[in-house]
């Protein structure tokens, strides 16, 4: 099979048959679900209905359904019912898979989405853009524009947000637009657009424009559950309820303590104002971020997240080389148009000085990545002080996570004994995502 063959294969809109009606009942409890399906526009101009594109990969059928009706309650809680569509409302009219859209989308498509709704639906106070990719943020921001949100959420990462989906919280701006479509991002997610911006993002004809009106009402999804369905390979489900966070305000977090021996110790200061708000968003970040995983956080951008590894340790070192790498690729395009190894190869070739590359790996080490004045947030507790101790000597200055290791007395004590200080609290929750 010749790489022609192969790019045929993502090209190819699947076929599926999946019954327009799905019903599960649990109990006494029938929940009833339609199938959804995207208008788009045909060969000769008439527009056409179809289903999903395909679903994580080529070959893979895929559908997606949307609750119509039923509304299930178990133990005194009432999960989210009928009429509250975000993702799975798109395509219910012709609007939702927006105008020039010539492509429907993937289930990897709706599922970041997802993910990034997942998060967004605990910033709602600011302008903010994350991006995902994988179903998992490569970069997040919020800040006073719009534009400037997305902007440091795409220097966030330059290299993971190539083809990722875009969410924002705001109606998309003429600003937002005319930077995004100079990037490759695959879906923008939007609750409207202004005038004109519809014909901006027309201009990449392979982009998957959304337009999800409940993102302006995601407050109200803060607290809601959904019933979580995972799949096994013999056929068997494993249901749960959604996670929802409990840490929703700055003084939900809790001030860090541990005992050890009869010894009772504190954490040496509180955050500031501006740590505690990192934090927050930091939080709401994690998420929606697969575990194990931790994240950087410094003026509500992330700066380096490390995602999906079996050991803390790890992935604060994957965090770090994360953030090392951002900085490196955002000092190189910044001050030379170029990516990092890009500049690299042009310094061997000589076509630029090696001190270009050289300032560059200097301001790096300098700054840590950037990881100086920033914040860490870890989705589980600390089983052992090295993680601690390896994002303290990057210049961490706060810390948050869960709690309830029995080794939280040494983490504790490490954010304690470092110089300045660095201030520890509790979410008192963890935050796993698999």
């Amino acid at each position: 099979m010749g790489s022609g063959d192969i790019k045929d294969i993502y090209r190819k809109d699947l076929t599926e048959d999946f019954p327009d009606q799905l019903t599960i009942r649990l109990g006494e409890t029938e929940l009833r679900y339609e199938k959804r399906l995207f208008t788009l526009p045909g060969e000769d101009g008439r527009p056409v209905k179809s289903g999903l594109r395909y679903g994580e990969n080529p070959g893979q059928p895929a559908a997606l359904y949307r609750l119509v009706n039923g509304n299930l309650a178990l133990s005194g809680l009432e999960f989210v019912g009928p009429g509250q569509g975000l993702v799975s409302d798109i395509g219910a009219t012709g609007q939702d898979l927006v105008f020039g859209c010539r492509k429907h989308p993937s289930k990897t498509n709706l599922t970041d989405v997802d993910s990034a709704l997942g998060i967004l639906r605990y910033l709602t106070d600011s302008p903010t853009a994350v991006i995902v990719k994988h179903n998992n943020p490569s970069g997040a921001a919020a800040d006073d524009s719009l534009a400037s949100a997305f902007h440091k959420a795409f220097e966030a990462d330059r290299v993971a947000a190539f083809g990722g989906a875009l969410v924002v919280n705001r109606a998309l701006d003429r600003a937002t637009a005319s930077s995004m479509v100079e990037r490759y991002m695959e879906v923008v997610a939007a609750p409207d657009f202004e005038e004109g911006v519809v014909e901006i993002l027309s201009k990449k004809p392979d982009l998957r424009i959304f337009r999800l009106p409940k993102i302006e009402r995601l407050s109200e999804f803060r607290y809601q559950r959904f019933l979580d369905i995972k799949s096994l390979i013999d056929g068997g489900l494993v249901l749960q309820h959604s996670a929802v966070s409990r840490v929703q305000a700055p003084g939900d977090f809790r001030p860090a303590t541990a005992d050890r021996a009869g010894e009772r110790l504190e954490s040496a200061r509180p955050p500031s104002e501006a740590e505690r708000r990192d934090l927050l968003f930091g939080w709401a970040i994690e998420q929606g971020v697969v575990s194990n995983s931790v994240l950087f956080v410094k003026d509500r951008v992330t700066v380096g997240i490390g995602c999906g590894q079996q050991d803390r340790v790890g992935v604060v070192e994957v965090a770090i080389f994360k953030a090392r790498r951002n900085y490196a690729e955002h000092l190189a395009f910044s001050n030379h148009g170029l990516t990092f190894p890009e500049l690299s190869r042009a310094a061997r070739l000589g076509s630029k000085p090696n001190e270009a590359v050289s300032d560059i790996e200097a301001q790096v080490d300098e700054a840590c990545g950037n990881l100086r004045g920033s914040v860490m947030v870890s989705d589980a507790f600390f089983p052992f002080r090295d993680a601690v101790d390896l994002a303290i000597g990057q210049g961490v200055t706060a810390i948050a996570h869960p709690g309830g290791s029995l080794r939280d007395f040494e983490s504790l004590q490490a954010a304690n004994l470092a110089s300045p200080p660095v201030a520890m609290v509790f979410t008192g929750q963890r935050a796993f995502k698999h």
